[in-house]
């Protein structure tokens, strides 16, 4: 299907893994809140290479190739159709041409901008605030960025495909800019959803897309509470061991609202829980990311994940 002649202005964000999920949980909530559809996906063997196999009890069950996947939204207000492109992989080599081609397919769509989200670890403390950082690649983005009191970068690097990506849509004349949500380093494992919320929040405001925060907002609120009593703890701990002349063997264990996998494995209970999310997800796709959110809390997201992302396919595609 040639959408250039169809689409409204299009833009593209382009997530992929990262520090924090910070750049995948925001492009994963974009998609789940605007209920978009599936509509284009890359080739893995053209860009891919299988590095491990999955075993199982003894039998070994073969790879899976990183999928990269383009999902679309059609603007009701008719001011940006959006399109998101999800990684699940940065590919090891040839990252220039993955990039090319996918610069190449927006072009196709008439898309205007491409933004990438991203994270900026720094020595906040969990209940802090988190600033969004900014690199713009044309003077508008620029300003816009610092209407919205995006803190601009002066000067480094942003690594990887986030910044690849928009190198070459400077080099084919396109608007666009990266957006960082601020994370503690102190905890660059941890899923650190209050970065990716206030990266959506300045892109929102950019793009004029109303996105509902609200289930954000309150994972948000629970992860900074548990990190928070969590960098107390050890802090305390550390004072009380300054103390002693017998050191104790402090084991770092996560927030209580993001427990480590002991088992994989779901009980009776647990799969029916899944079950009927899957089922109210299946109806309305605005509680996707509920669906999400319960996956990842069981640590079985990638077990479900192409089933979850079948949710946003077109029903005769």
């Amino acid at each position: 299907m040639n959408l250039k002649n169809i689409l409204k202005d299009p833009w593209m964000v382009a997530v992929w893994p990262g520090m924090g999920g910070v750049s995948l949980s925001a492009g994963y909530y974009l998609m789940a809140k605007l209920g978009m559809r599936l509509f284009e996906e890359f080739p893995a063997r053209d860009f891919f290479e299988l590095s491990s196999v999955e075993v199982r009890q003894g039998l070994i069950l073969g790879g899976r190739l990183p999928r990269s996947r383009l999902f679309l939204w059609r603007d009701p207000k008719q001011q940006h159709d959006l399109v998101v492109f999800i990684g699940e992989a940065q590919p090891a080599a040839n990252g220039n041409a993955f990039c090319e081609q996918l610069i190449k397919f927006a072009k196709d769509m008439g898309v205007s901008s491409v933004y990438t989200f991203a994270a900026m670890a720094t020595a906040m403390r969990p209940a802090q605030p988190s600033h969004v950082f900014g690199a713009a690649i044309d003077r508008q983005n620029l300003a816009k960025f610092k209407r919205r009191h995006v803190e601009l970068l002066e000067a480094g690097k942003i690594s990887g495909l986030n910044g690849v990506l928009l190198s070459l849509a400077a080099e084919q004349g396109l608007a666009g800019g990266c957006l960082l949500g601020e994370m503690p380093h102190a905890f660059p494992q941890f899923p650190f959803p209050k970065a990716s919320l206030a990266v959506l929040e300045v892109f929102s405001s950019m793009s004029g897309i109303a996105v509902d925060f609200s289930e954000l907002e309150s994972q948000a609120h629970e992860v900074d509470q548990g990190l928070e009593q969590f960098l107390n703890h050890i802090e305390s701990s550390n004072q009380q061991r300054s103390k002693k002349r017998r050191s104790k063997k402090f084991s770092v264990l996560p927030p209580a609202s993001d427990p480590l996998p002991a088992n994989t494995k779901l009980n009776a209970q647990q799969l029916a829980r899944v079950e009927q999310l899957f089922q109210q997800a299946q109806a309305d796709r605005s509680r996707a990311y509920e669906l999400k959110q319960e996956l990842d809390r069981m640590h079985v997201f990638h077990d479900y994940e192409d089933r979850f992302l079948d949710l946003f396919k077109d029903s005769d595609s």
